[in-house]
């Protein structure tokens, strides 16, 4: 599991003073980035050498409760699952352990024209071996 602090700023809140809804999907989309990057999977050279991305396919989100200005929020990212070119992963947000939303969210591995592709084999070894 993979563990990303980040701090709630006035940007991130509605007019009610809470987190707005659309934020916590910025959030976990960090979380994700965040744990590819420490598994040593870079995105950009991914693309540039092989011509694949990973791009949302599939988000299932539940907001349990708010988060407000200033709170220090933990996000945890953990891979659930692994097919041919797609990786499902679990997502939370805590706040000083406290959950407040949590998310399944797969994603796919796709050409530059959009096509489904195959993940690499040796970053499936390195995403397999994580989860």
């Amino acid at each position: 599991m993979h563990e990303l602090s980040l701090r709630v700023y006035y940007e991130d809140t509605d007019l009610a003073g809470i987190v707005y809804y659309a934020n916590y999907l910025k959030f976990i989309e960090r979380g994700r980035s965040e744990l590819l990057r420490a598994l040593g999977v870079d995105q950009g050279r991914l693309k540039a050498e092989a011509g694949i991305v990973f791009a949302v396919r599939r988000v299932e989100a539940d907001y349990l409760l708010p988060a407000v200005f200033d709170d220090l929020l933990t996000v945890r990212t953990w891979i659930t699952s692994i097919s041919g070119a797609r990786v499902t992963m679990g997502q939370e947000v805590v706040r000083d352990g406290t959950l407040l939303f949590r998310a399944e969210v797969t994603v796919a591995c796709l050409t530059p024209t959009g096509r489904p592709a195959r993940i690499p084999p040796a970053i499936r070894a390195t995403l397999t071996a994580s989860g």
